[in-house]
């Protein structure tokens, strides 16, 4: 079948959203799907090569079009795809993909749309969105990265209106290790290590972090811990000036931003993974860590619950002070760390790529079914 993924947000930027749907969209069309990207982001300037299914409204370097330009092109563009199913993909604020899945619903095409923020912060806008867009009359089918990111949508559309949990996915196999881990006592040369991998913001909680990380090493004297700090954003200079006022730069590591790959590495020296998001509304930095075999802290407000259970795959904590407590327990526990270390390393999560492939399709048809279509199963051809 083909279909069309739309997105505000997507490579070069980097973020849970755009590696989320590349990654969809490349294992689609691995499966003989022709699965194309329609964006708003401009291609890299330095590099602006993309793939043939890559599909970009806005040029390296041009200036922002203005809306009736934007909408011009989305319309060009979902005509000329010819879809069989449309699937938008939104954060808190994606005008661009709001769109197309207004026309693409008024088109009568199958549209499913799923939301990787969460929305519970944003005060009268749900109302808003109700009462003036009407999205709850629109003929799409809303679906959420894990429960917690649903249960907002689902408020603010109104009863009879589901909204389907589809949530993120890893491949087991780029990120498990064969055997159990804990190398901090594999030869007892090693500190024990807390790490985060985060986009450096004020959602992702990076100043708080900081604080909470003042507290771990003020109450660890006695061990030999350290942190490291993976990614970069708008507040990495706010928490540079943070670890030099409270002289914590020889004890955290700001890394930058690295590759998977680079951070696989990482893993390998950690013992404990914390994700300090309460807006976090799946995460796949958790999981890949919690896959690699890591006991993951995080808060339980947020879409880690998807898959962190508190005692078996890491510990959750609804206050940052129950964090702090979680942290501490782990690095100083090493049989608790390593039984859980010992479960997230022999059993593998269920949110695999085959599982969300799977359940994407699932939802396709459910879209399909409400405007009176069947899209196709996948084909050879389909690929172009």
């Amino acid at each position: 079948m083909r279909i069309v993924h739309v997105t505000d947000c997507y490579l070069p930027r980097l973020g849970g959203i755009e590696l989320h749907v590349r990654d969809l969209a490349t294992r689609q069309r691995d499966q003989g799907h022709g699965a194309h990207i329609l964006t708003l982001t401009p291609a890299d300037a330095a590099n602006p090569v993309d793939p043939p299914w890559v599909h970009r409204v806005a040029e390296s370097g041009a200036r922002p079009l203005g809306p009736s330009r934007v909408l011009a092109g989305l319309e060009r563009a979902l005509t000329g795809l010819r879809p069989d199913v449309v699937h938008v993909h939104v954060s808190v604020f994606s005008p661009f993909a709001t769109m197309a899945a207004h026309i693409a619903g008024s088109l009568g095409l199958p549209t499913l749309v799923t939301v990787h923020s969460m929305w519970t912060p944003l005060g009268p806008l749900p109302g808003w969105a109700r009462s003036t867009m009407r999205l709850h009359r629109w003929p799409v089918v809303w679906s959420a990265v894990s429960s917690a990111a649903a249960a907002p949508v689902e408020r603010m559309l109104g009863a009879g209106h589901p909204v389907h949990v589809l949530p993120n996915a890893v491949e087991p196999a780029d990120w498990r290790l064969p055997a159990l881990r804990d190398p901090a006592r594999r030869d007892g040369s090693e500190s024990l290590t807390i790490l985060s991998v985060m986009r450096l913001t004020r959602v992702k909680r990076t100043l708080p972090l900081a604080s909470m990380l003042r507290q771990v090493r003020d109450a660890t004297g006695g061990l030999d811990v350290r942190a490291v700090i993976i990614g970069d954003g708008p507040q990495r200079g706010a928490l540079v000036r943070y670890l030099r006022r409270h002289d914590l730069e020889g004890w955290v590591t700001l890394a930058g931003r690295l590759d998977r790959e680079a951070i696989r590495g990482h893993l390998d020296h950690a013992s404990v993974f914390w994700a300090p998001a309460e807006l976090e509304s799946f995460g796949i930095a958790p999981l890949e860590a919690r896959t690699r075999g890591l006991p993951v802290v995080a808060s339980s407000r947020s879409g880690v619950g998807e898959y962190i259970t508190h005692g078996r795959e890491g510990l959750l904590g609804s206050t940052d002070e129950a964090m702090v407590h979680h942290v501490i327990e782990l690095l100083r526990d090493d049989h608790l760390r390593t039984t859980i270390t010992d479960h997230n390393t022999r059993v593998p999560p269920r949110q695999d790529w085959e599982e969300a492939c799977r359940r994407t399709e699932e939802l396709y048809a459910v879209a399909g079914a409400l405007v009176g279509v069947t899209p196709p199963h996948a084909l050879p051809q389909d690929r172009s």
